[in-house]
């Protein structure tokens, strides 16, 4: 029976689905400014984790993450530079897609744009005046009337009355022309070099907490089983986004409400203000990825991270004992006679599934990654003592396919890939020039995300297509 703690119950639930043998899965994406920092890459890893192991599971599992691509850092951003905003948002989607693909995060379901779903939003505001819960100001801005929506606060219980009476860190900006100072906007008027878009009200862009109620209304339908993303999106983000989707839908919006904890560095919270971050990139040029990804699943999801030199390397010292042992046992199949197992083998076997089902009672605890990576290590130290240069090959097929399964659950690439031919790596080029050619775009960027799998980085330019391995 697998449990997920629910933010919004405040408990571990029983995980029920709206529909059986299947989950609608929403998690919020990065604004697309800059390249992600490790505190972006946490929640990426750790739901992507979470998909993995209900697709072991046997869920069919319908996962949209956005990428927010009209804010007010990359229009500054576009501003210093001199170019369009969607120019800077699409270089930064594309370096967050070559991030994503060196932590083996897997590409979501859908990957919706807030700046292709203006019409949505447009028409949910439209909806949420009708029911009054939205009204427009003299200069064209739209609000949500937050009172209107008798539930506010259940998600991050606070009381409205305590908000009002002083708290002023908790109410979102913006108050000219309100009813109420708690009111929150959800279509605001273009400022001089900003881009806009058509609207009832004014030339403007959407706030931005609709997005996401509509991208995840548009892909996933009016309710859904998970919305997650980082603890700091609880409020304001995530309440104003059951206020506006429950009072359009008329319905609950997310049955379970997943948050994972801050990264702190060096035992300070991290901060672009204070200079206290790294970049993945960052990190990437000390580490394996990998060795970041397995960092971040050495602690439950829901408990703060410390990110240290120190604990990076005992990370790699741990991580690089799964890579040796998987190697080693590839060694021993090299060399491995094809005899069948022998009874002692079968039964070796047999104990070792046994680690698999600690992996899973682990991860049905509220996705216990910690115990869960703790169970693969003792799947490894127990092939490490059991296999050697007489073991049957089929014996270390089954030890090996084990922990590789295992640590694929995981998202770990634990044994080392062969360089990928010139040859095969220009032939997936073609045919991707073939595909857009044909404006077969989905087959082209299918062939983009394997290729950045393995470690190649294409660069459309005038001259052709450049690659070069990551």
């Amino acid at each position: 029976m697998m449990k997920i703690y629910n933010t919004l119950s405040r408990k571990k639930e029983e995980l029920v689905p709206l529909e059986e043998g299947k989950i609608k899965m929403y998690v919020c994406g990065p604004t697309v400014y800059d390249f992600i920092h490790i505190g972006n890459a946490r929640p990426m890893i750790v739901f992507d984790t979470v998909r993995r192991y209900m697709e072991r599971k046997g869920y069919e599992v319908n996962f949209v993450s956005n990428f927010t691509d009209v804010d007010d850092k990359i229009i500054k951003k576009a501003l210093e530079e001199g170019v369009d905003a969607s120019v800077i948002s699409q270089r930064y989607i594309e370096e967050c897609k070559k991030d994503m693909a060196a932590l083996n995060v897997k590409p979501a379901t859908t990957h919706p744009k807030a700046t292709e779903e203006i019409g949505g939003m447009l028409d949910m505001i439209g909806d949420l005046m009708e029911k009054g819960y939205a009204y427009a100001a003299a200069d064209g801005t739209v609000y949500y009337r937050t009172r209107r929506f008798q539930e506010y606060g259940k998600l991050s219980h606070k009381n409205l009355d305590d908000l009002q009476g002083g708290n002023r860190s908790l109410l979102v900006t913006g108050q000219d022309q309100k009813e109420d100072a708690l009111d929150f906007v959800l279509w605001k008027p273009k400022k001089e070099g900003e881009p806009y878009w058509e609207s009832p009200w004014c030339q403007g862009r959407p706030g931005w907490h609709i997005e996401c109620s509509v991208m995840s209304r548009k892909y996933l339908g009016e309710e859904i089983d998970i919305h997650a993303g980082g603890e700091d999106l609880v409020f304001p983000h995530h309440e104003n986004e059951i206020a506006q989707s429950e009072a359009a839908n008329g319905k609950p919006f997310a049955k379970y409400w997943m948050h994972n904890a801050f990264l702190n560095i060096n035992n300070r919270k991290m901060s672009k203000s204070q200079g206290n971050f790294f970049t993945v990139r960052d990190i990437g040029e000390k580490y394996d990825l990998q060795v970041l990804r397995f960092f971040m699943l050495s602690a439950h999801y829901r408990s703060p991270l410390n990110f240290s030199a120190e604990l990076m390397e005992a990370a790699a010292n741990g991580y690089g004992r799964i890579v040796t042992s998987v190697g080693n046992l590839d060694y021993l199949l090299e060399n491995a006679g094809d005899l069948p197992m022998d009874e002692r083998e079968k039964c070796l076997v047999q104990e070792a599934e046994g680690f698999g089902d600690k992996f899973d009672q682990a991860m049905e605890d509220d996705f216990n990654t910690a115990d869960a990576i703790a169970a693969i290590f003792e799947l490894v130290k127990f092939a490490n003592s059991h296999t050697d240069a007489n073991s049957s090959r089929e014996f270390l097929q089954k030890m090996k396919g084990e922990i590789m399964e295992l640590c694929g659950v995981c998202g770990l690439i634990v044994e080392k890939q062969q360089e990928m031919p010139q040859g095969d790596i220009e032939a997936l080029i073609a045919e991707r020039q073939a595909a857009r050619k044909a404006k077969n775009f989905q087959r082209a960027d299918e062939i983009r995300e394997e290729l950045l799998g393995r470690g190649i980085i294409l660069e459309d330019t005038r001259e052709g297509v450049k690659w070069k391995r990551a």
